[in-house]
């Protein structure tokens, strides 16, 4: 913002050839106190040289009667008016009595609206607690606020799916099966190979594992008995759970990142369709079909993993295993571990498409939230586990 005076004076063909005098202070102590003189050019593109100087004028002992006197100023904008009234103020805070003189007529408004533009109050700066449990519980706070923001979010995307369904079934939306059967491939199908070699692994180490430790009681046969429950009502549906969120929920928030990355789901507000009935609802009615089935296939392969370990290390032959397992097991302890699945399965759904419809508008936001969505459904499957577990407990389930 320039003086009204300066910008009259540079107006026209050669103002830009006028010559700029650099900016000078001088100071000269009288018998009325000291008087500080300034000369020259005090604009924008010239203030930085006398800036230093100006600083070291403010932490002088000047006395207690100062004048400033800015008769011998040329031009001046809104930056060296500014830079003046910052050592008059630094002068006053140290009990100086300040005054301003030789102000034009034409640089006066300047000198009044910086004047009033730094007397305005500011707010003051927050006080921070010397008590380190302050912090600690602002922490705490503002992460609860957080999870009942993301519990928000997830009953959002779960409603939603619900009342697309209802519309699907009464006839009012039309319900794309092919949608639902090409996720339940990508998600499922594929998902069995490595779900079949991680589960017989698993079953065979737990197998190993237990007859090493009970065959110090001879009671090495029992492995059946550990396998058949740990597998059946726990392990196999909880790594099942765990590899379909690092896998498929993974994915599920890339590509609903990607789109909204690319402004696709705003594209699908915009002609009327809702994401969560286009994009999500497929997703979660496939992952809730497929994630029981590739529990079912766990469990068989984790238990054909077990027959084989003990048949080689313990020399317990598998018609003697399946025997065994028959009396250790019933129906109610495959039920156990498969009910889980469905509800680890909306988990998993949930997190992922929550996740993606979060992304911003860079890569590495897609990285930070697909990332998220696999912590998060890992930690949310395990809770739901233990929750199963504590509940069966007290029911004698």
């Amino acid at each position: 913002m320039l003086d009204p005076a300066d910008s009259a004076s540079d107006a026209g063909p050669l103002a830009s050839a006028r010559p700029v005098t650099a900016p000078s202070l001088s100071a000269e102590r009288g018998d009325g106190g000291v008087a500080v003189a300034f000369a020259g050019d005090w604009l924008a593109r010239t203030i930085g040289a006398i800036e230093a100087t100006v600083t070291r004028t403010a932490q002088s002992e000047l006395g207690q009667t100062i004048s400033l006197d800015v008769s011998g100023i040329g031009r001046i904008d809104t930056s060296g008016a500014l830079l003046i009234e910052r050592l008059a103020r630094a002068l006053r805070e140290k009990g100086a009595t300040v005054s301003l003189e030789g102000v034009p007529t034409s640089n006066q408004p300047l000198f009044d609206a910086v004047h009033r533009a730094t007397e305005r109050e500011r707010p003051a700066p927050a006080k921070t607690s010397r008590l380190r449990l302050v912090p600690m519980l602002e922490s705490i706070g503002r992460s609860v606020h957080a999870i009942g923001g993301e519990a928000l979010v997830g009953v959002n995307i779960i409603g939603a799916s619900i009342y697309g369904a209802g519309r699907r079934v009464t006839g009012k939306a039309k319900l794309r099966p092919a949608a639902i059967i090409s996720q339940m491939d990508r998600m499922g199908v594929r998902a069995v190979p490595i779900i079949a070699l991680m589960s017989f692994l698993i079953g065979g180490i737990i197998a190993q594992q237990g007859a090493f430790q009970l065959r110090y009681f001879g009671a090495e046969i029992f492995v059946v008995d550990l396998v058949g429950i740990l597998v059946l009502r726990e392990i196999g549906v909880l790594l099942t759970a765990i590899m379909i969120a690092g896998r498929s929920g993974s994915a599920v928030t890339a590509e609903i990142g990607s789109m909204k990355m690319r402004e696709e789901v705003d594209a699908l507000q915009v002609i009327g369709l809702n994401p969560v009935g286009v994009l999500v609802f497929p997703r979660l009615v496939a992952l809730t079909l497929v994630l029981p089935l590739l529990a079912f296939v766990a469990d068989i392969m984790a238990l054909g993993g077990a027959i084989g370990t003990t048949w080689i290390y313990s020399g317990i032959p598998p018609a003697a295993f399946i025997q065994r397992l028959r009396g250790a097991i019933d129906f109610s302890t495959v039920f156990a571990g498969l009910i889980k699945a469905p509800f680890m399965a909306i988990i998993i759904g949930v997190v992922a498409s929550a996740e993606g419809m979060k992304v911003g508008g860079s890569a590495e936001s897609l990285g930070l939230h697909v990332t998220s969505s696999v912590v998060k459904s890992i930690f949310l499957v395990i809770l739901v586990d233990g929750v199963f577990a504590i509940f069966y407990a007290a029911i004698g389930y």
